[in-house]
């Protein structure tokens, strides 16, 4: 049955490495089970019940992905998106959270419809094969960033932005010794090595007492205050238009940025540059969207995280399967997730952005045309702290390029109206 609905043969893979896999992007994006119920609830929202709201979102979107589309791609409330919910529709703006959630759920309506008439998979099969790459390349840098600053090994400074952090702190240690770990491993064939770099390092926090065993189990939290809580009348507003839209831009790009960064890592991406399904990927990204929405959280959208999966072996969707009946586990769990520290994962992330740098050989830098798009999404993407700034950015200067050089011939008509919608979004954003 696993044979006939995931296809483990025809992409080299097995049942155990698609466990282990699947395992594997759980522990790098379970900090999401804590952080996203901890954000949501700065706008009043019930933090246990957007903790449920959180696992059963990223259960559904995660088996909708791994079923219809046959991908190792996770899904989970997106982090930049949680914020843009948060802090600028309710804190900025001075929306409702129940608006909000109203905004999400039209959000998604729209992904939904976009995806059904293949406008979003258009757009996404419509990127230049260079661009694809730097995008590959452009979330390892953002990875990395963000490990790093996980880890303590960066930090915030007044005098040059960042600087290098404590190197004595047991954070960075650890995070470097998990990083060193995997590598090891892996240069021994261990496709397991992801995971046990997580495992050893967790167990390291907790000898040396900086994270606490509590329980094993408990019972998980009320969904009502937050379940079918949205205000669709006030987001049905013309006023609320610009928000539902600047949320079905973050998402559109976000997600499409992911997907090519995670088949292109596991080896699915086609020659032509496609990717395969992708409108059953669009679909149930959408429609997870929408059920979180209605659940009680904000945007749920693929994790790049997923790469960390894809580098302990897994190629399909039975990788996102075992991730989202991991986040189900995680309702009765959650003690023993608590105790993942975040630096645990950060190791993991350094090690998938190290590989995702990989993409970088297939761009032709003698090639202006290729050359300068493909830096400028690699630098501007960590920088900006934004996938779909960066991505913006990489489309406005590859038009710009190809009409300088007279070498129009190298667009399409989705590039320029992609370039046309970024440079608007840069101007009156």
């Amino acid at each position: 049955m696993l044979q006939r609905l995931f296809t483990l043969q025809a992409r080299d893979t097995s049942f155990k490495r698609e466990v282990v896999a699947g395992c594997t992007t759980f522990m790098a994006m379970s900090y999401v089970l804590f952080v996203n119920p901890a954000m949501l609830a700065q706008t009043g929202m019930d933090q246990g019940a957007v903790f449920v709201a959180t696992c059963l979102a990223a259960a559904l979107g995660c088996l909708l992905m791994g079923l219809l589309a046959n991908l190792p791609v996770a899904l989970a409330p997106g982090m930049g998106l949680n914020a843009f919910f948060t802090y600028v529709i309710v804190l900025e703006q001075g929306h409702s959270w129940q608006t909000a959630l109203a905004c999400v759920f039209f959000s998604g309506c729209l992904f939904l419809l976009l995806s059904l008439f293949k406008v979003r998979e258009w757009i996404i099969n419509s990127i230049p094969l260079p661009l694809k790459m730097g995008i590959a390349a452009g979330i390892g840098m953002f990875l990395a960033l963000i490990a790093l600053k996980t880890a303590n090994i960066i930090v915030a400074s007044p005098a040059t932005l960042v600087t290098l952090g404590d190197l004595h702190s047991p954070q960075a240690v650890l995070a470097l010794l998990g990083f060193f770990i995997i590598f090891a491993l892996a240069h021994r064939g261990w496709h397991a090595a992801v995971l046990i770099s997580i495992v050893l390092v967790t167990a390291a926090a907790w000898w040396l007492g900086d994270t606490q065993f509590s329980a094993v189990v408990a019972m998980p939290p009320s969904l009502m205050p937050t379940f079918m809580q949205l205000d669709f009348a006030a987001a049905l507003q013309l006023s609320m238009l610009p928000v539902i839209l600047s949320l079905l831009f973050l998402d559109l790009f976000d997600t499409s940025g992911t997907l090519v960064a995670v088949s292109h890592k596991a080896g699915l991406m086609q020659q032509d540059g496609r990717l395969p399904d992708l409108s059953k990927a669009l679909i149930a990204d959408s429609s997870a969207t929408i059920a979180g929405a209605m659940l009680g959280t904000s945007t749920t959208t693929s994790y790049v995280e997923s790469t960390s999966g894809v580098a302990a072996g897994g190629r399909t969707g039975l990788t996102a399967v075992v991730t989202g009946l991991l986040f189900l586990a995680a309702l009765w769990f959650s003690p023993l997730a608590a105790m993942v520290p975040a630096y645990a994962t950060a190791g993991a992330l350094l090690y998938v952005a190290t590989l995702m740098l990989s993409s970088l050989q297939h761009v032709q830098w003698d090639d202006v045309i290729q050359a300068v798009p493909v830096s400028v999404v690699l630098i501007m993407m960590p920088l900006t702290f934004s996938i779909s700034d960066g991505i913006g950015m990489g489309f406005i200067s590859y038009a710009v390029l190809c009409l300088l050089t007279g070498k129009l011939s190298r667009t399409t008509l989705s590039v320029w109206i992609l370039a046309l919608v970024f440079l608007a979004k840069f101007i009156w954003a």
